[in-house]
């Protein structure tokens, strides 16, 4: 497998000042999904998800119903991130390395960009082949992506660095990993650092099957 271009140097030089950030979607989401106080929280299958279309890495335009009867693992993101993008599209990978390609063909891994002003087709089918051969990448103009990030709260905030040239800026963003389930319902998530063997033991679990 062969590593991630690395980051620009104004991307790398952000890095830590992104990392921290992204704690803070966390805490909200972790917020969100524990509210025992409310009288009648709504069920946990609601919380996110919903339709969407957007184009994949080859040109095709999908909706969230091409992927019925099959699982969705989804992560929101883009080309440039310096660390957190590839550590959790790595571990998506060594994840569904792990469960074995059986149960691992009953899932699609998905990796939505935040940024399609700068991941093209071309960039994110690059990108994409340093991870699992079944990820797609997905993208789609404005609207689109606006639609997809509000259905499953992701945040995201362009930052631009003191005298940074304007296409190089990073983009803090919600660093969550979505389990969808076949029928389209939301499953569960993995929060940033989910190891890979958690994360298999999860998926497994959801599917009804065992290790390899």
């Amino acid at each position: 497998m062969r590593s991630p271009a690395p980051a620009s140097s104004a991307s790398r030089a952000s890095s830590l000042g992104n990392s921290r950030r992204a704690a803070a979607p966390l805490a909200a989401a972790a917020a969100f999904l524990l509210m025992g106080a409310a009288p009648s929280p709504p069920p946990w299958s609601t919380l996110f998800g919903g339709p969407f279309e957007l184009t994949d890495h080859r040109g095709r335009t999908v909706t969230d119903r091409s992927f019925r009867g099959r699982f969705m693992l989804i992560y929101f993101g883009y080309t440039h991130c310096p660390d957190l993008c590839p550590t959790n599209l790595l571990a998506i990978t060594e994840a569904l390395e792990a469960i074995g390609p059986g149960p691992a063909a009953r899932i699609r891994p998905l990796f939505v960009t935040v940024d399609p002003v700068r991941d093209t087709a071309d960039v994110l089918g690059e990108y994409m082949g340093h991870f699992h051969p079944s990820f797609l990448a997905l993208r789609g103009d404005g609207i689109r992506t606006r639609r997809i990030l509000k259905a499953y709260r992701v945040h995201r905030r362009k930052v631009v660095g003191r005298d940074a040239p304007p296409d190089d800026y990073l983009i803090d963003h919600a660093t969550l990993t979505y389990l969808v389930g076949p029928d389209g319902s939301f499953l569960t998530l993995f929060p940033h650092d989910t190891t890979a063997d958690r994360m298999a033991a999860a998926l497994l679990r959801h599917l009804g099957g065992d290790a390899p």
